[in-house]
Parts: C-alpha cells; sequence; structure tokens
C-alpha cells in the first residue's frame, strides 16, 4: 500500500530509532494524526528529555517503541529509563531537586503528593477538558488527573495513558453451554445464576484470596467493584480518602455483598475454608478440571497468565464484564488501574510529549501490538491486536464511570495491609461490621 501524503511528511522526518509500522503502511492507525501534530510542535529540533517510568522488559519495550514517532514528529529525543523502584525513586530525585522532565505513575496518590509539594508543572484546563470531551467517561478520567497544588489550588497535572479493567468474570464457554447457562447482563441476573449453578448441585465460584505476604488483596477487588454497584461514584471517592469511613454502613453492605458470594460453602470450590488458602494464581485452574470446579472466577484482565498452558482465549476461555444494577442507577461503573504521566520539569519537549499521547496514532500504534487499552474514544478499534483486547477496550468505551483501584487510592497502610487482612478475617468467620470497625480504627490513627 503506498504511503499516503501525511505518512510521507512523517517519513520524511524519521529519527534514527527504527519504527516498528512504517508510517502509512498500516490503515488502522490514524497517520493523520501524527501530522496534524508534527504541524504544531515540529519545531523541537535538538532538544532531549528524560522520562522515569514502572516499566521494565516487555513493557519498556513496547512503550519505547512509540518515541520514534514522536522523535520524527518533532526533531526532539526521548530518553527513557525504568526502575523497579519507581516509586522510591521519583520521590528522591524530586526532593533532591533533579527530577526527570516526566515520569509515568503507576499510582494517582503518588502523583497527587508530588503535585502537592509543588514538583509537578500543570498541565492546563484545556487538558482536563480535552480528556472530557475524548476519553469515555471522561469526567472520571480528568478528576483521576485532578490534585491539589502546593498553594492548594486544583489543577490537571497528570495525563491518563493506557488503563487497565478490573471488573471481569472469566468463564468457560464449552461449560456453560453444555450445562446451558447464560451471560448474565445485569447484577440480579449475575446473583441467579450463581443460586441457579449450585441448586444444580455444581459450584458457581473460583476464590481464592493467598498471595504471600499480600494476602487478601483480591478481596479488596470484589469489595471496590460491589462499592460501585451499590453506592454512588462519590461514595466511592468519600470512601477512598476516608470521607465516608469504612465502617460506613453502605461500606459494610458491600463487604457484607462480597460474603454473600464467598462465605456461602455451597457457592465456592473448596468450601469457605478454601478461600483465603488458596493462591489467586491457582484459584482459576478450576474453571479447566474435568468436570469443572468451579463456573465463574472474578478478576482483573492480567489472570489468563496463569491459565494452563496453551489456553486460547476467547475459544477455551472468555469473560463478560461484571454486570450493573438492573434499574440503571449505577450506569455501567468500571474498576481499573492505569498509568498517569506528569511534567517535573519546563523542558517544551516533555509538554510537547503530553500533546503527543493525545494522538489517536499514539494509542493504535501500542494497541497493534500488546498490552494495551484505551479510554480514548477516538481510536480505530480494529487496532486492537485480538478480539480479547477489543472486547476489553470495548468495556472501557461503554463505561458511564471508570474509578481507579481503592486501595490503590487508600494510604498504604490501609490500601495494602489493614484492609487486605481484615478480608482474610471477614472470610474466616468475622463479621463484616467487625472487619470495617477495626480498619477505621487503624486509619484513625494515621491522622
Amino acid at each position: 500500500m503506498m504511503a499516503t501524503a501525511a505518512a510521507a511528511a512523517l517519513l520524511a522526518g524519521m529519527a534514527q530509532a527504527q519504527m516498528v509500522i512504517e508510517p502509512g503502511s498500516d490503515d488502522r492507525i490514524n497517520w493523520q494524526s501524527l501530522e496534524d501534530f508534527k504541524a504544531a510542535h515540529g519545531d523541537l529540533a535538538g532538544q532531549e528529555f528524560t522520562i522515569l517510568g514502572p516499566w521494565l522488559g516487555p513493557d519498556q519495550a513496547l512503550f519505547t517503541s512509540l518515541l520514534p514517532y514522536f522523535e520524527a514528529a518533532t526533531g526532539a529525543k526521548a530518553n527513557y529509563s525504568g526502575s523497579d523502584s519507581f516509586e522510591q525513586q521519583i520521590v528522591i530525585d524530586s526532593e533532591a531537586g533533579s527530577p526527570p522532565d516526566m515520569a509515568v505513575f503507576p499510582q494517582p496518590g503518588l502523583a497527587a503528593d508530588l503535585a502537592k509539594k509543588g514538583h509537578l508543572r500543570p498541565l492546563g484546563e484545556d487538558t482536563g477538558q480535552w480528556l472530557r470531551d475524548n476519553y469515555a467517561a471522561g469526567d472520571s478520567w480528568a478528576a483521576l488527573s485532578t490534585y491539589a497544588g502546593a498553594d492548594g489550588t486544583d489543577a490537571v497535572y497528570a495525563f491518563p495513558y493506557k488503563a487497565d479493567v478490573k471488573s471481569l468474570v472469566w468463564y468457560v464457554p464449552e461449560n456453560f453451554e453444555d450445562a446451558g447457562y447464560e451471560i448474565p447482563e445485569t447484577y440480579e441476573d449475575l446473583k441467579a445464576l450463581t443460586e441457579q449453578i449450585a441448586a444444580d448441585g455444581e459450584t458457581p465460584w473460583c476464590i481464592g484470596l493467598g498471595s504471600g505476604g499480600a494476602t487478601g488483596w483480591p478481596a479488596t477487588d470484589w469489595v471496590e467493584d460491589l462499592m460501585l454497584r451499590l453506592n454512588s461514584p462519590e461514595d466511592y471517592d468519600a470512601w477512598t480518602t476516608n470521607a465516608l469511613p469504612f465502617n460506613d454502613p453502605k461500606v459494610v453492605a458491600a463487604i457484607e455483598e462480597f460474603g454473600w458470594f464467598a462465605t456461602n460453602p455451597d457457592f465456592v470450590a473448596g468450601g469457605t475454608g478454601a478461600v483465603a488458602s488458596t493462591d489467586f494464581r491457582d484459584s482459576p485452574k478450576g474453571l479447566f478440571d474435568s468436570p469443572p470446579a468451579c463456573y465463574m472466577h472474578r478478576q482483573a484482565s492480567f489472570i489468563p497468565s496463569f491459565f494452563p498452558e496453551g489456553t486460547m482465549i476467547g475459544e477455551d476461555a472468555d469473560f463478560f464484564y461484571f454486570p450493573a444494577p438492573a434499574d440503571g442507577s449505577m450506569g455501567q461503573p468500571v474498576l481499573g488501574g492505569g498509568t498517569l504521566f506528569a511534567v517535573l520539569s519546563d523542558n517544551p519537549a516533555a509538554m510537547a510529549f503530553v500533546e503527543f499521547l493525545k494522538t489517536p496514532a499514539a494509542h493504535e500504534i501500542w494497541m497493534t501490538q500488546k498490552g494495551f487499552l484505551t479510554p480514548h474514544k477516538g481510536v480505530n478499534l480494529d487496532a486492537y491486536g485480538d478480539e480479547t483486547v477489543r472486547k476489553m477496550g470495548q468495556i472501557l468505551l461503554d463505561a458511564t464511570t471508570f474509578r481507579f483501584d481503592g486501595s490503590d487510592l487508600m494510604p498504604g497502610a490501609i490500601g495494602a495491609g489493614a484492609f487486605w487482612t481484615a478480608m482474610v478475617d471477614f472470610v474466616g468467620g468475622k463479621s463484616a461490621q467487625d472487619v470495617a470497625d477495626t480498619i477505621q480504627n487503624t486509619w484513625q490513627t494515621l491522622n
């Protein structure tokens, strides 16, 4: 296929680094968006900027595959460094006055902390408006990127790019077909299916909370998804900051709702006693037993890594959206995670990179490879490398509300400590009220 004029213009400015896709050679990609970006920011020749992030190995290779396109369009050089201790390194470098020009944050809370200390540069209200206009559930993404600065004034300090979806239920299509089960369309349907499977003498769910020193974290994802289905997004936000106390009746009800699934011995493979002792990596394997040890497993998009070798997603295993209530009152909430780019210097090339990330092509080039999801409404869904990822991408686009993993937004002593422990205690027999009181008491000691 002949390159378009836009692709030819981009090729004319090609950087030395190799492009994974030659401009114009893949019509799934909006090459014109890169040419438009070049027209606005193509005057940065000779400039360099640094990016520090958490991506190493394959993720680093995938991210850096985008950089030649930015370099070709602008003439600037982007230098990425990955660190397995990013969270510590970015704080040390910022406090020492030698931060990178740009950083890739896996947790909004850490970005908010650095913004409050005056280390991040505002990206402008136009970026906030761009998010509201161009991302599905755009208000959610704009809010996720807005923090108080050193003077206490709220501003957009981060640009979310690359999302993850957690509101997924995995199943084996052949098992559903053999048993005559239908994919539940509503939360009420999901509970009815759970009861039907148990009534048929089968086990509905595999749930495992084991994770070494992090045992209990899978239950926090359950509770977060249920908070979004029982309460408003505003309640969820208040909960993550403790403006809504952890032992508020709304939170206790969400924990009890998790217990409806996890503490009924007829609903869980191995009985309730197996929930805390089963490693989360082993938990989904029951889907593939013959006969199946369970029919459903709620877990994020990464879990196929622990499916039996050779499992074909879409054939041997598949997923559906963890459904919302039938009355529509909660819309289509999606729980997930993601990364956010922030600028820590006055380097104009770093600021230009934020504009680059707004182009559909900056999403589509990674989409054609692997490991990437986006809420960008302007991308071509055909760019996704396979049907499974495309379905996840559609879930993001259908979301009316997106909320970041709540435990990651809470103080570490809560979200990566007391919350985990309390969920293990809960499935072990303590009441939802008792464990919620314990978490709230711990939170109060932090204030």
